[in-house]
């Protein structure tokens, strides 16, 4: 164990090193650590399931962080804005999975099953260049976050479709208790949005590092763990979790204690992405995956550009923010192995699925780099 976790380390530094150089994110050493590590170059992680159930935690941390730097949107607009741009993306991810679905002659459950690849993102992806770019809180930062959180409401009726398609009892609590939560969220959020602070004091916690790390971590993945008991995403309730602790000036030590744990579980999430890739398999088929990935960057770019410019958003604005929702996101690859579990969809929609889910990954940060820095140099020539 000893031995893995220094190799681990090794290679994550290396890379790192040189992404830096590069002006890279770092998520693509993960990634890419996670590929070379795996079981068909390195073997050193043949267990992916271990991996990616740790590296979750990651995602839990990482919305409760947001949640706490996050501001509550006064205006009406910064709310309806994300509800209208996911209602049209929604649209034209149906749309554009019935056309391939009918071009390649698939099933209306695997057609649905390609939309939900399309409507979902990658939160931590998105996240990490918001704030790279310093626009996690502008208004268009807080649309597009809003846009993620829609997502993870929508994942418990997704998810929730798939299973009833595989013969599973149909429950109303199933959407009864998502949707009181939400109203509950909501009623939560409209009291406290105008409160610069929640008053609760909490001075036993003040002095001890201890009791402070491990409240911490119980409050971010408690939360998590009833969001998901009630049929949410765990990462929706953490991120409720850090928007109520953001508030409170007695955690306000939390941020510091716990960003360590932060980066690491996030790395590990990362890790597993890579770990997932088949190589063999890409190999065998690669122009298909790389074609297929180049159609879900490319068509959830327009997508999202198209509705954010509807939107009243400049272009500039509505072409980054495409190029941020360009990727299918962990939701998706959630989705795929519930999927070909519960036999929805055949070994080779799975595998091509997987392979296009980790690619659009690995790539999309190139592909928001390479896009952010075109609009700057052409912002800059416009200037001169």
């Amino acid at each position: 164990m000893l031995w893995t976790v220094c190799v681990l380390c090794m290679t994550t530094l290396g890379l790192m090193f040189l992404l830096k150089k590069l002006n890279q994110p770092y998520l693509i050493a993960y990634i890419v650590a996670g590929i070379l590590l795996g079981p068909y170059v390195f073997r050193l992680f043949t267990r992916i399931e271990e991996v990616e159930v740790v590296g979750e935690i990651g995602i839990l941390l990482l919305m409760f962080f947001i949640g706490m730097e996050i501001n509550i949107p006064n205006k009406k607009t910064l709310i309806i804005k994300p509800i209208l741009a996911q209602g049209i993306k929604i649209l034209l991810s149906l749309s554009f999975a019935y056309i391939i679905g009918k071009f390649v002659g698939l099933d209306y459950k695997s057609i649905v099953l390609i939309a939900i690849l399309f409507i979902f993102n990658s939160t931590a992806v998105v996240v990490e260049f918001l704030k790279k770019h310093g626009t996690i809180n502008t208004a268009f930062g807080v649309v597009i976050l809003n846009i993620l959180l829609l997502q993870d409401l929508l994942l418990a009726p997704a998810l929730t479709v798939l299973k009833f398609w595989n013969g599973a009892v149909f429950s109303i609590f199933n959407f009864i208790l998502p949707f009181a939560f939400c109203v509950a969220i909501f009623y939560i959020f409209r009291r406290i949005r105008h409160l610069r602070e929640i008053k609760i004091s909490f001075s036993f916690l003040e002095s001890d590092h201890d009791l402070q790390i491990f409240s911490g971590l119980f409050i971010c993945l408690g939360f998590g763990l009833l969001a998901e008991a009630i049929g949410m995403s765990a990462a929706l309730g953490s991120f409720i979790a850090g928007v109520l602790v953001g508030k409170m000036k007695a955690f306000h030590w939390l941020e510091h204690s716990l960003m360590p744990f932060k980066i690491f579980f996030v790395s590990l999430f990362f890790v597993s992405i890579g770990l997932r890739m088949d190589l063999p398999y890409l190999w065998s088929n690669y122009k298909l995956i790389v074609l297929g990935t180049l159609v879900v960057l490319v068509s959830n770019s327009m997508m999202s550009a198209i509705f954010f410019r509807a939107l009243n958003f400049k272009w500039k604005d509505s072409l980054y923010g495409g190029a941020l929702l360009s990727q299918t996101g962990e939701f998706g690859i959630l989705a795929l192995s519930i999927a070909y579990k519960t036999h929805i969809v055949e070994y080779d929609l799975y595998k091509s699925g997987l392979g296009i889910t980790c690619l659009s990954l690995l790539f999309s940060t190139i592909w928001i780099s390479a896009g952010t820095s075109f609009m700057t140099r052409r912002s800059h020539n416009h200037h001169l």
